[in-house]
């Protein structure tokens, strides 16, 4: 079920991507058709899972990455979310803190066997999942900055305060996921 649900959804982003790319690319709008092929390569990363012997992430999460790719990609770039509605940046860094989190959590139950979790520390836990989400953060920014020094320069519009911003709300994310993880270790 989720290896169909996996090879099914990639499938179908790829395809709604695609088209986009091909319409942008015809109507000659390039900014949109760069979004969309890079569309393309992102939603096909989940297929790289199927290679895996035990794929780590469960349905919530892979539906939780199409989300996320819809919102930014089609929602945000696309559709122009990004300049109509200012919360829309923030609120995608805060749900990308709060899903890198809980990634932490996934990542953390696959590589710690079961029998040595209970030896693990609360604390390294919560370290844990809390510096994954400000990594991926960290490592956004850095794309974005390179981004704009290369391709285009759109994507830090508001200069050091989107930045900082960007940082605050995808560290915020990873707070709460940090302190949920404090809670559920004894389940994990």
């Amino acid at each position: 079920m989720k290896r169909k649900l996996i090879i099914w959804l990639s499938i179908l982003f790829i395809l709604f991507m695609a088209a986009l790319f091909i319409y942008y690319l015809v109507k000659g709008d390039s900014s949109r058709w760069q979004v969309a092929l890079g569309g393309i390569l992102v939603s096909a990363l989940p297929l790289v899972l199927l290679r895996m012997k035990d794929n780590p992430f469960n349905i919530p999460m892979i539906i939780g990455y199409y989300l996320f790719l819809f919102c930014t990609l089609f929602l945000g770039s696309i559709s122009s979310f990004y300049l109509h509605l200012k919360w829309w940046d923030s609120m995608l860094h805060f749900y990308k803190g709060i899903f890198v989190g809980f990634i932490g959590i996934a990542l953390f139950k696959h590589l710690i066997p079961e029998n040595r979790r209970k030896d693990v520390s609360t604390w390294i836990l919560f370290l844990f999942v809390l510096s994954l989400a400000v990594l991926a953060s960290v490592v956004w920014e850095i794309y974005e900055f390179v981004g704009d020094l290369t391709f285009t320069h759109t994507m830090q519009r508001g200069g050091n305060r989107d930045t900082m911003l960007d940082l605050l709300w995808g560290t915020g994310g990873g707070i709460l996921v940090s302190i949920y993880s404090l809670y559920r270790k004894k389940q994990i």
